[in-house]
Formats: C-alpha cells, sequence, structure tokens
C-alpha cells in the first residue's frame, strides 16, 4: 500500500519523507502495518494517558453506542454527563463546579474565552474585551486561541486576521527576561504584567491566560515558585478573570488532577482536554467558579457558548472510563510519587550529553532543552532542523517522542516532550528513557560533523 508524504509541519511535530501508517495500539506500545513496534513516549502529543486500547473504556464506548451514540445536549441530558460534570468538578476542587464540554482544547479555550467576555458583560463592564496572555505559549488552533499563543511559527501565516492581543514575557527560570536573575524573576514578571495591565487600561481587561506548565511552545516549563498567586492576586486587585489552560498539563499529568493546584490558585476558569478521555473519544471542557455561573443564572441563564457537538454522549462515556481508571488505580498519586525518580533518572543518563542544557517539568511532562553550548545557552541553528532530526531518529529507533522548535526566541531553540502514559511501568519508563538517550546520542553525533 502506498505511503502518503506527511501532511503536518515541523511546528506541530511533523517532518519530511513519509509518516508510517498505523496498525493498532496495545497500551503503551503502537505497531504500524510494516510491523515495528513503538513505545509511546509522548502519548502522542501528550494525550493517551491509559494507554491504547483499554478493553475497559471500549466497551464503555460500544455500549453507549448500543443504546444511542449522541442526544443533542440542549434536548437531553444523559448519565455520562452527569457522572463526568461530578468526576470534573470533584478532581478540580474549590468552587470549580460548572463547565461546558465540548471536543478538544482549542474548543475549551475559546470557550474559556467567551465565558470570560460573557461574565464581564452580563456585570455591567462590556468594555472588558482585551486579553493578556505569554510569550511562548500555545493556546490552539482556532482563530482566537491561536492570537493568545505566543508560537511564532504557528502564528505567522494568520498575523494580519488575528486579534489584537497584551503580551508579556514567558515564565521560564532557564530563559529569564535579560539582565534578571533568579531572585528577581518573579517580581520583575509581575511588574512585567501590571505595565501591560496599565498600558491597556486595567477596565478593559478581561482576563489573563497562562499554561500552569507550558508544553509545545516551550517544551515543559513550569511556572517559577510563587509566580501563580502573585499574577493571580494582581489580576484579581483589578477586576480581571485568571484562565488556567491546562489542556496538555491538566488531568493528572502533573501529579495532580489540577495542574494550577500544584501552585496554589484556584483560577477562575480552567481549560482541560487531552487526558480527559485519553484520545479514546474527542473530549474537553471549560470549567468556571460557582461565582462566575452565579453572574449567568442572574442574566442570560448559562454561558453563551456551545456547538452541535457540545456535552456529545459517546465521548463522555469514554472520559467516564477513563477517569474512572485513573481513579481505581490511583494514577494521579502514582505520578507524584513516581515521578522525581523518573525526572532524575533522566537527568543522570543525560548529564554527560553536552548540549542537553535542561531537563525539567512536573509528573510525566518533561522538557529537554537542546542546546549548542551548555555554559552560555545559545540554541542550535535553526537551520540544522534539530527538532525535526530527533523525531526522525526517534521514530527509527521505537520511540514516539514530543520535539518542537523555536522556544528560545521564536526561531531558535529546540526541545523534546516526554509524557508517557500514567499508568506505564517502570520497564516502560527505563526503555524511553533509555531510547531517548540513544536518540539524542545518535543526532548530535551527526550533527558533529556537518
Amino acid at each position: 500500500m502506498q505511503k502518503t508524504t506527511t501532511p503536518f509541519p515541523a511546528a506541530f511535530g511533523g517532518g519530511s519523507g513519509t509518516m508510517p501508517r498505523i496498525s493498532h495500539g496495545r497500551g503503551s506500545y503502537l505497531w504500524d502495518t510494516d510491523g515495528r513496534q513503538y513505545i509511546d513516549g509522548s502519548c502522542g502529543p501528550a494525550v493517551y494517558c491509559i494507554g491504547h486500547a483499554d478493553p475497559r473504556v471500549n466497551r464503555a464506548v460500544a455500549e453507549q453506542m448500543d443504546r444511542v451514540a449522541h442526544g443533542y445536549r440542549f434536548s437531553f441530558t444523559s448519565d455520562p454527563l452527569e457522572e463526568m460534570t461530578d468526576r470534573v468538578a470533584r478532581a478540580m476542587g474549590a468552587d470549580l463546579s460548572e463547565m461546558v464540554f465540548v471536543t478538544g482544547g482549542s474548543e475549551a479555550v475559546e470557550s474559556a474565552i467567551k465565558i470570560a467576555l460573557q461574565y464581564h458583560f452580563e456585570r455591567g463592564e462590556p468594555q472588558r474585551t482585551r486579553f493578556i496572555a505569554r510569550h511562548r505559549s500555545w493556546h490552539g488552533n482556532t482563530l482566537m486561541a491561536t492570537a493568545l499563543s505566543g508560537f511564532e511559527a504557528r502564528r505567522r501565516p494568520f498575523e494580519g486576521a488575528l486579534p489584537a492581543v497584551g503580551r508579556v514575557s514567558a515564565a521560564n527560570a532557564y530563559r529569564p527576561p535579560e539582565g534578571v536573575g533568579e531572585n528577581a524573576l518573579v517580581p520583575h514578571l509581575v511588574a512585567e504584567l501590571r505595565a501591560e495591565i496599565e498600558r491597556i487600561g486595567p477596565d478593559r481587561v478581561a482576563a489573563f491566560i497562562f499554561e500552569p506548565v507550558v508544553g509545545a511552545a516551550g517544551g515543559a516549563v513550569p511556572a517559577p515558585e510563587g509566580y501563580a498567586k502573585a499574577v493571580t492576586d494582581l489580576c484579581h486587585a483589578n477586576g480581571i478573570l485568571v484562565i488556567s489552560d491546562e489542556v496538555m498539563c491538566g488531568a493528572g499529568r502533573c501529579g495532580a488532577w489540577r495542574a494550577s493546584q500544584v501552585d496554589g490558585i484556584v483560577p477562575d476558569i480552567v481549560t482541560t482536554a487531552k487526558g480527559l478521555s485519553g484520545g479514546y473519544l474527542p473530549l474537553g471542557a471549560a470549567v468556571y467558579t460557582r461565582r462566575i455561573g452565579d453572574v449567568f443564572r442572574a442574566g442570560s441563564g448559562a454561558p453563551l457558548t456551545a456547538h452541535t457537538y457540545s456535552g456529545h454522549t459517546a465521548c463522555l462515556a469514554a472520559g467516564v472510563a477513563v477517569q474512572r481508571i485513573i481513579e481505581e488505580e490511583g494514577l494521579v498519586a502514582h505520578v507524584a510519587g513516581r515521578a522525581p525518580r523518573w525526572i532524575a533518572d533522566l537527568r543522570q543518563r543525560l548529564a554527560p550529553v553536552e548540549a542537553v542544557g535542561d531537563v525539567r517539568g512536573r509528573g510525566y511532562f518533561i522538557g529537554i532543552e537542546l542546546v549548542r553550548d551548555r555554559e552560555t545557552k545559545a540554541p542550535f541553528d535553526p537551520n540544522l532542523r534539530l527538532a525535526e532530526r530527533v523525531r526522525s531518529e526517534a521514530m527509527a529507533r521505537g520511540l514516539i517522542c514530543y520535539p518542537s522548535s523555536g522556544n528560545a526566541d521564536g526561531n531558535a531553540g529546540d526541545h523534546v516532550i516526554l509524557a508517557p502514559p500514567l499508568n506505564a511501568t517502570d520497564a516502560e519508563l527505563d526503555e524511553i528513557a533509555a531510547k531517548t538517550e540513544a536518540t539524542l546520542r545518535a543526532v548530535l553525533a551527526r550533527i558533529a560533523t556537518v
């Protein structure tokens, strides 16, 4: 059977040449139609949180499909919808108890933006229409989500049509703003956000959106200690909502179901997807506080954001099954307990590799930054297409990882994300680490001869 040339650009983890054709998956492994086996070291793009082809999830979806595939959300509620709502509310904790279910992370972000706008409108502040986001961030592929994102390679073709968004520095301790020391980083970032709020006008800003651990655009970059609380306090003092984008880093991946919980904050709105249904069927959600819901109930009655497939019944059945497994097997606590040993092992393995500048992250969400010079942190020449080379070499060695580029300045800078299934065995984690090391050594050795 003829193979198709990849239509997926390098900015999204694609590469040149042809892609293998998928055959099947079991647990932490995938096979192509030529019989080659791959260990899924990144859960694709941090999606397949309990691995592939779990019979319990497949059975739950099949049973739901036998009854009805989709009861339109504005005609019916359903058992999966009610159970998933309860599970997400309990997992989120605090006052994050109301939600809109959609079919992916980009829709979740769009819904969060509309919820924020509607909230301010119904409170009598319709002028609050502006948003602030960070450089080196990624919030999705829809137009507004792309506008919020600070991922230049993915934005470039659409710049002329993107709405204006306020922008502040990434919260990256490895690559702080020039001249800013470690102890001064959080105060500097807070001052920068304050200045941007003042520039736009404190009464015109609707929300600040950030990823507690930056995913594709930065390479699993956790916020510095104290950052999230400081920016949340600043925003709330100015009547600005805080949106925590946890599409990639949430749903247990960072060792807590809600990633922002690690930072000690309760956002006004949280977006989640990916690990919500583990890739078995598309599912995402924008979750917001009861305080916001009370404003809606006193006004329009409900959030004015919905799609035909919002609250899709079979997708929710998949999500319920995945979340039951995560809860019953204690996978969030397992990640919290096992992750420090795994990242320590990765650091030890990669310490002799001079081009590895940083190994960082939280839980089972780890970023490896590659640099030309470890001392100066100078990135490799982007013309080397290092991330693309790493992806191809990893696939050839039977490893799926998530390389990306541009994390240093929007053009240069390469990193690799590892995000294994939450239920990966110790042997599988060791295999991922060993294949990652071998991949990087092989690619870097070839580059040294260029």
